[in-house]
């Protein structure tokens, strides 16, 4: 690759890209409603999930930040898990605690992997001179999950869909980035594993790379639960 044409910047996803689940969105909903009395199946909750998620609405809430914005964020995965177990049968409200205990669950490192290639990759960019910023549909949780899962050190921004007020393939979460990187959609390239990737670093003026990974099943790929 010529110099001319060699990126300044990476804008990458996050979920499906540098890291993944370590089991299924069903298996951990599952092993989660039988806690607060619920018998639902996994594989029961893994052919639903994704559809309701491709149907949900943007996770993304303009105007709103601190406390607002992360009562908003829950109450998105709430009534997306609310969804989901209503699609495989519950009928009834949603028992007190689980939407919760699901939100907290997945702000921590336990159900995550990092990618075997992820860190080599991250740290070999770095020593070439490159920026590096994470664009993900996700909420304010995946800040503090990349510090847990030790990839925050090797990255210069993070942009998250609830934050920005818009979600791929809206360009907005990409301009922001670029904004955050003081580059230009020119000098920047964009990886990701989703339609959404694709559509939105186009609509942003970025060339866009797709890798695909194996996910458990049950993930949409791009898919936080």
């Amino acid at each position: 690759m010529t110099d001319a044409r060699r990126p300044k910047g990476l804008l990458l996803d996050a979920m499906g890209t540098l890291i993944g689940l370590r089991r299924s969105v069903g298996s951990t909903y599952a092993a989660f409603a039988a806690e607060h009395g619920l018998n639902v199946e996994a594989p029961e909750i893994n052919a639903v999930f994704p559809r309701l998620f491709r149907a949900a609405p943007p996770l993304a809430f303009p105007g709103l930040e601190g406390e607002a914005l992360l009562e908003a964020e829950q109450a998105w995965w709430v009534a997306l898990i609310d969804g989901c177990l209503q699609a495989c049968g519950h009928e009834g409200p949603l028992p007190e605690g689980l939407g919760p205990a699901l939100f907290a669950y997945y702000a921590s490192a336990e159900p995550w992997q990092v990618y075997e290639d992820v860190a080599e990759h991250l740290q070999r960019w770095r020593s070439a001179g490159l920026k590096l910023a994470v664009v993900s549909n996700f909420d304010q949780r995946l800040h503090g999950l990349l510090e847990q899962l030790e990839l925050a050190p090797l990255l210069d921004a993070v942009v998250v869909s609830s934050a920005v007020g818009a979600a791929k393939p809206d360009p907005r979460p990409f301009t922001r980035a670029l904004e955050l990187l003081a580059l230009p959609a020119d000098a920047a390239w964009h990886i990701g594993d989703s339609p959404e990737d694709e559509a939105g670093a186009r609509a942003a003026g970025l060339h866009c790379v797709l890798i695909q990974r194996q996910q458990p099943a049950g993930t949409p790929g791009g898919t936080p639960p």
